[in-house]
């Protein structure tokens, strides 16, 4: 267990560094001698952290001449990505790459959950569309995103697929501060109320493609608002 507990430090710290830009893609980390030295931990604690990054896409191991930094796009730690775009990258990309990835995610799960969605999952929604009006006459944006993010979730769970949500949760952090630029804007919020409701319609009727459409619609709505009160690229 204690020798776990120094893999996993050791593993943190180095996924830290490496986040951060201290080694630069294609850089190489230090030797193994000297990481040793670094984190006072055995050779073994080193060589099984690296190889957790190596399994992880977020460096490659080249026999002989050392231990070296992937680009980004090799990574497949999904914190490790977030973490290093949210420091590093675009703000208005990366929310864009946000909005298209929720459209390959979240139409589907619209589609899914107009067939299988239940009295309960509808109240909810409903209630969380009033939490977001009383959001917004209150000026309260927190509240507000906490609302829509429930929304979204009350959909998700309710495509009936366990993998669904799953998925979607570790992005969780990154999307709530997304929807926490945008959703300060008021013009943003009157729209988003509305797809919402058209959404909650579209689930209600039962029509799997009309649920799929209606997503689709508020997703291409948020990034118009996006573009035009946001980023205004």
């Amino acid at each position: 267990m204690a020798r776990r507990l120094l893999v996993d430090d050791v593993l943190d710290s180095l996924r830290e560094r490496i986040v951060a830009g201290e080694f630069p893609e294609h850089a190489p980390l230090p030797g193994e001698h000297e990481l040793v030295s670094q984190y006072e931990v055995s050779r073994v604690t080193v060589r099984e952290a690296i190889k957790v990054l190596h399994a992880q896409g977020l460096v490659r191991i080249e026999r002989g001449r050392g231990t070296y930094v992937n680009p980004t796009r090799s990574w497949t730690s999904l914190p490790a990505v977030i973490q290093a775009l949210s420091t590093q990258g675009d703000p208005a990309q990366i929310s864009r790459d946000l909005l298209e990835m929720r459209g390959i995610l979240e139409c589907g799960a619209a589609q899914l959950a107009a067939e299988r969605i239940g009295p309960e999952d509808l109240a909810a929604l409903d209630a969380q569309v009033t939490a977001m009006e009383e959001a917004s006459a209150a000026a309260d944006v927190e509240a507000f995103v906490r609302a829509d993010l429930a929304f979204h979730a009350v959909v998700l769970a309710a495509s009936g697929n366990p993998f669904v949500p799953v998925l979607m949760e570790p992005l969780s952090a990154v999307l709530a501060a997304a929807r926490a630029e945008t959703s300060a804007v008021p013009q943003i919020q009157a729209h988003a109320i509305v797809e919402h409701r058209r959404v909650r319609a579209a689930l209600a009727s039962g029509d799997g493609a009309a649920a799929r459409e209606a997503m689709a619609a508020h997703l291409r709505q948020t990034a118009e608002d996006l573009r035009r009160y946001v980023t205004h690229a």
